[in-house]
C-alpha cells in the first residue's frame, strides 16, 4: 500500500500533468477570466477584501429545496505567492459561519486548480481539522464538479481522516448539465472558464450530455390545479379569485397555530423526495394533511412556493432598488423600504403583507425559536427577490438581507397603510383605498395588530363559521352575501367578488365608496 508521502508526491505529479495537458490544448496558461462586474463588486471595507476580491467563494441563493448554495471556484485562485492561504481559510470560515446553522450545499468547481495556485496538502489537512462538527453537521452535499485523477488521489490521502457519514455527502459531477437535477442552476455563479471547459469536455464526447446552456424543451402546460411554478395571477384565476394562494394560506395557518415556537423554524430542510411528493399532491389538487409531517416540512413547502414563482413575489423591478439600499442613510432605510413595498402591484402587495405579517409573528417568538428578524431575513430574502437574468452573488445578498430584515422587524410601519397611485382622492372614511383592496387592516387602519391582520385575511375561509360569529370575534361588520350579489351585478364581474369575499374583510363604508369606483374590481 502506498504511503501518504508517496500519494502526496503522486498528487503533485498528476496536477503537473494536468497543467501540461491544459497548456497543450490552449497553447498558453492564461489567467482566469474575471466574473462579470455586475455579478461581483466587493466593498473595499470588507474585512477580507484581499481574498473576497478574487471571487473564489460565492453564495448563490438556495437550491431547489431551500438549502443555501455556496460555491468555491479553483480557477479564481491567483498564484500562491499572491494569496495568503491562511486568510483564505479564515474567509471561508467567515462565510460559512453565516449559514452553518441551517442546511447548506457546497459546490466545488475543480477546473483551474494548478500547481502554481493550489494550496498545500498540509493546508487542506489543517482546513479539514478546523471545520468541526458545527460546519459538517448541516452540510447536506458536497458536489465536486469536473473531477480529475488529482481529486481521486487526494481523496485517498484524506480517506483515513474522513468519517463514513461525511464521505457519503460527496457527489462527483462530470458535466454542468448534471447539476440541473439537484440545484437551481440559473442561480449558480459559474466562472466563464468553467463554462468553456465544460463545453470542451462535451465536445470531446460524441455522446456526451446536453449542453448546460442549451435551451430546454418548453414545459408542459400547467394543470388547472397547479400551485408550484406558476404565477400568482394563474393561481388566483384557477381558485375562484382567492387572493392568498392555497399553499401559502394552509402552511402559514398551520405554522401560526403549531409552529411559532419551533426552534430553527425555516432553517432546516426536508427530504428531497418528500418535498417532491407533497408538491405533487398540491399540484394535483389533492388534500395535504400537514399533521403527518415534521414541523419543518410545511416551512420548507412555504419557502419552495415563493422560490418557484416565475417572477419573485416582490417582482424583478424591485431588485435594483433593493441593491441600492446600501447607499441610503441608515436612518432613512425604513422609509425607503416602505416606498419600495408601496410601489408593488396590488396582488403582490397583499400576498407580501400576509407573508411578512406571519414572519413578524415568528420573530416575536425568537427567544424560543431562535429566529429573529435577521435570521429570518437570511433564509427568506433570496426567496422574495432576485434578478431577472443573473445570479445572486455573495455581495448582493447583503442588501437583500437588510431589506428583508427591515420588512420583518418594522412590519407595521412598512405595511401599515397604502393608497395606490391615482386613488388618493377616493379613500373612505377610515382611510382605506377605494380603488383596490387592503388586506387585514380592519378597523385599526395601519396600526392594527399582526395577529388581527392574519385573522382578517382568512376569516371567511372558515366555512363553518357564521357571519355573526366572525363579526363578534373580530369586532367589525362584514358585507352580507346579498350585498356582494348586488355588487357583482353592478360591476358585471360574475363571481369575482366572492373570491374577495372568501379572503378579505370589507365594511359598509368601503362598500359605499366602492359603488362609485368600479375599477377596483379588475
Amino acid at each position: 500500500m502506498a504511503s501518504t508521502s508517496d500519494l502526496e508526491q503522486l498528487a503533485d505529479l498528476e496536477l503537473q500533468k494536468e497543467d501540461e495537458d491544459e497548456e497543450d490544448q490552449s497553447g498558453i496558461q492564461g489567467c482566469p477570466s474575471p466574473l462579470p462586474s455586475s455579478t461581483f463588486s466587493p466593498d473595499p471595507s470588507h474585512p477580507y477584501y484581499d481574498v473576497a476580491r478574487h471571487s473564489i467563494i460565492q453564495v448563490s441563493g438556495d437550491d431547489n429545496y431551500g438549502r443555501k448554495l455556496i460555491t468555491f471556484s479553483s480557477c479564481c485562485l491567483p498564484p500562491s505567492h499572491q494569496l495568503n492561504h491562511q486568510r483564505l481559510l479564515e474567509y471561508l470560515k467567515f462565510t460559512l459561519d453565516q449559514y452553518v446553522e441551517m442546511d447548506y450545499i457546497l459546490v466545488y468547481f475543480h477546473y483551474g486548480l494548478r500547481s502554481t495556485n493550489k494550496p498545500s496538502l498540509k493546508w487542506l489537512r489543517d482546513a479539514y481539522s478546523e471545520f468541526d462538527r458545527k460546519y459538517k453537521k448541516n452540510l447536506k452535499t458536497l458536489y465536486v464538479v469536473h473531477p480529475t485523477n488529482f481529486i481521486r488521489i487526494v481523496w485517498n490521502i484524506f480517506k483515513p481522516l474522513i468519517s463514513h457519514k461525511f464521505g457519503k455527502k460527496l457527489t462527483y459531477v462530470n458535466y454542468l448539465a448534471e447539476l440541473r437535477d439537484h440545484l437551481n442552476y440559473e442561480q449558480l455563479v459559474i466562472p466563464p472558464d468553467v463554462l468553456r471547459h465544460d463545453e470542451k469536455l462535451r465536445a470531446a464526447q460524441k455522446d456526451g450530455p446536453p449542453s448546460s446552456v442549451e435551451t430546454l424543451p418548453p414545459p408542459r402546460p400547467p394543470l388547472p390545479t397547479q400551485q408550484f411554478g406558476v404565477s400568482l395571477q394563474y393561481i388566483r384565476e384557477k381558485n375562484r379569485g382567492a387572493v392568498i394562494p392555497p399553499v401559502v394560506q394552509q402552511t402559514v395557518s398551520y405554522l401560526k397555530d403549531k409552529g411559532l415556537r419551533t426552534e430553527g423554524i425555516f432553517r432546516r430542510s426536508a427530504r428531497v423526495q418528500l418535498v417532491k411528493d407533497i408538491q405533487k399532491l398540491y399540484n394535483q389538487g389533492k388534500h395535504v394533511d400537514l399533521d403527518q409531517y415534521d414541523m419543518h416540512v410545511p416551512a420548507v413547502i412555504l419557502k419552495a412556493f415563493f422560490r418557484e414563482l416565475p417572477e419573485p413575489l416582490l417582482t424583478f423591478r424591485v431588485y435594483n432598488q433593493v441593491q441600492d439600499l446600501l447607499n441610503v442613510e441608515t436612518s432613512l432605510r425604513v422609509t425607503r423600504c416602505k416606498q419600495i413595498i408601496e410601489s408593488l402591484p396590488e396582488h403582490n402587495f397583499i400576498v407580501a403583507k400576509y407573508l411578512l405579517c406571519f414572519l413578524h409573528m415568528v420573530s416575536q417568538e425568537s427567544i424560543v425559536n431562535k429566529m429573529g428578524p435577521s435570521n429570518l431575513a437570511c433564509v427568506f430574502g433570496v426567496n422574495l427577490v432576485w434578478p431577472r437574468h443573473a445570479s445572486i452573488s455573495l455581495t448582493a445578498l447583503t442588501p437583500i438581507n437588510i431589506f428583508t430584515e427591515i420588512l420583518i422587524e418594522h412590519f407595521h410601519t412598512v405595511f401599515g397603510s397604502r393608497c395606490p397611485p391615482g386613488q388618493e382622492s377616493g379613500r373612505g372614511a377610515r382611510g382605506r383605498s377605494t380603488g383596490g383592496f387592503d388586506p387585514g387592516l380592519g378597523e385599526q387602519g395601519g396600526g392594527g395588530g399582526c395577529h388581527g391582520d392574519l385573522d382578517e385575511l382568512v376569516a371567511l375561509d372558515q366555512p363553518d363559521e357564521s357571519f355573526e360569529a366572525v363579526e363578534r370575534r373580530l369586532g367589525v361588520s362584514l358585507l352580507p352575501e346579498e350585498t356582494l350579489s348586488q355588487l357583482d351585478a353592478l360591476l358585471q364581474t360574475g363571481n369575482s367578488t366572492r373570491g374577495f369575499h372568501r379572503t378579505l374583510l370589507l365594511n359598509h363604508d368601503w362598500f359605499s365608496a366602492a359603488l362609485s369606483v368600479s375599477t377596483g374590481f379588475t
